[in-house]
């Protein structure tokens, strides 16, 4: 049998390169794009439910993080029943969308991925205002919104098959993947553009139909992302958009009997919660519901006193302060060898006294704001409890500007089980940890709940050998910063209670949203 490869010929992946902003003619582009986008703040996006514009009486705003009183668009307030709806839309469409060619869905994602490549700037200029991202942090988020698409497609032509299995004698077999059904993708705010593309292509190439329910905080790139889709040729009907507060619109789209699997990036709690409630069976459920958790971290970068200490700070530097801090890959925790641990300390908050902190459509600021004032206050009170469980060397105090702005705070001799810690704080916030050696330094590394990504830092081929074993990540890297994850490269997920290692920008993700069927058909001999 031929396979969907044999149809379509594409060359094998290669990541978007990001954009030099020192080039004058990208450092325009992006400056023209902030212009252009800026004239469309305060515009309505409506919803889409079974390819019907919706519009609601209840309204909620997406506003600027640098600049708190600046309205960039105004959305719909969707309630359980719009859910509900958008289920059944889905549910409907998947019977025509599921007998989509696989090489015709790829083609689709493609051209919207073409799309994306010629108004990266505009894209990344959305992401710029809406979540506060820096120029370089947009543009990556953009570059990952690319790769996602690119290398979804192409891992699709490889699954769509049919494939073959052991022969048997007397039989004609083979084994096909086939789609799952309705997908409810609920992605985070920090990678507006990239998560929400890349849990709705996967679900999308795959033959799946999908409601999308995009963070509070960031629906206004998420509306992008959608109209890019269906200019591409995805039919409405097999992409609705819903935008809502989670504990209604997305508690409805887990609990519906219909919905088939939840794709969902964000928190362990919410995390948590969607895989207790979708575990319950509700009548006219006729599957068991299938779950795709990217959830949080508490992630150390290892810094052994027979590394590279000015490597060690600048990876550090940027792992933990980088967005803001907030990522769940960032590192919020450096374990430090004792017999370097006064030199690193000195050296760090150097470096991290030189990083610039403003609104983010500002080139000349490394930091722009964290995303919201309830953000900033959980913030705050994670910096007061660390001032009480560790020594305070640096920030620690809201920055100037109207905007949500943290400066890089840095807090040290903190006990490996203080809260400060053990807790997720998604912020600029750092914990320095002191450790007597370097298997002291793996022990303190996996003790949290967490499991995402950590970084070792040490010329001693022993110490890296041992840290690929012991340290208890989904993401380990040697000699470099803990964050940064490139598609294809690093296939992204995490342990414990960060999440189902659905290892997101690699070979086994798609299978996520796929199913099996074997088929044997007994032949004359």
């Amino acid at each position: 049998m031929a396979t969907a490869e044999a149809k379509i010929h594409l060359s094998a992946f290669t990541n978007e390169p990001f954009v030099d902003f020192s080039k004058p003619e990208n450092r325009k582009g992006m400056e023209d794009a902030l212009k252009k986008v800026a004239s469309e703040f305060g515009r309505e996006y409506p919803m889409y439910i079974g390819g019907q514009k919706v519009i609601t009486t209840a309204k909620r705003t997406s506003a600027n993080p640098s600049h708190p009183s600046q309205v960039l668009g105004v959305f719909q307030e969707a309630a359980a029943d719009h859910a509900n709806q958008a289920v059944e839309a889905a549910y409907k469409a998947f019977d025509s969308w599921k007998q989509v060619p696989a090489e015709k869905r790829v083609e689709i994602l493609l051209r919207a991925s073409d799309i994306i490549r010629k108004r990266k700037f505009e894209l990344s200029a959305w992401i710029c205002y809406e979540v506060g991202k820096s120029w370089a942090e947009a543009d990556a988020d953009t570059a990952e919104t690319i790769d996602f698409l690119e290398f979804y497609c192409r891992e699709m032509l490889r699954l769509a098959g049919p494939h073959p299995v052991v022969p048997m004698k007397g039989e004609k077999n083979y084994l096909k993947y086939i789609p799952l059904g309705v997908g409810a993708v609920i992605p985070p705010w920090n990678f507006p553009a990239a998560i929400a593309a890349g849990m709705t292509a996967a679900s999308l190439v795959t033959g799946n139909t999908v409601v999308l329910k995009p963070s509070e905080e960031s629906p206004l790139v998420a509306a992008k992302v959608v109209e890019t889709f269906y200019e591409a040729g995805v039919p409405k009907e097999a992409l609705n958009f819903l935008t809502g507060p989670g504990e209604t619109v997305g508690d409805a789209l887990v609990k519906n009997p219909k919905t088939r699997f939840i794709a969902f990036t964000g928190s362990k709690e919410v995390g948590l919660l969607i895989s207790e409630n979708a575990s319950r069976k509700v009548p006219g459920q006729l599957w068991i519901k299938r779950t795709v958790l990217e959830m949080g971290g508490k992630d150390s970068i290892i810094v052994d006193e027979e590394g590279d200490l000015d490597s060690a700070v600048e990876g550090v530097a940027q792992a933990a302060f980088g967005y803001q801090g907030q990522k769940c890959s960032a590192c919020s925790r450096a374990i430090v060898s004792e017999k370097v641990y006064d030199s690193f300390v000195g050296k760090l908050v150097e470096r991290a006294k030189k990083i610039s902190v403003g609104p983010s459509e500002d080139p000349a600021n490394y930091m722009g704001p964290v995303v919201s004032e309830t953000a900033l206050q959980t913030i705050f009170g994670y910096i007061d409890l660390g001032k009480k469980e560790g020594k305070l060397v640096l920030g620690g105090e809201r920055a100037p500007g109207d905007g949500y702005f943290v400066p890089p705070t840095v807090i040290v001799d903190v006990d490996p089980k203080a809260r400060i810690a053990q807790e997720e704080v998604f912020g600029p916030v750092l914990a320095v940890i002191k450790a007597r050696d370097f298997d002291h330094a793996l022990e303190i590394a996996n003790n949290t709940e967490f499991g995402l990504t950590g970084a070792v830092y040490s010329k001693n081929p022993a110490k890296l050998e041992k840290a690929q074993e012991a340290f208890h990540v989904g993401n380990l890297y040697l000699n470099r910063k803990c964050t940064g994850a490139m598609v294809g490269a690093h296939p992204f997920g995490g342990f414990n209670m960060s999440g189902t290692d659905s290892k997101t920008g690699g070979k086994d993700y798609l299978l996520l949203f796929l199913q099996g069927k074997t088929v044997a058909e007994k032949v004359a001999n």
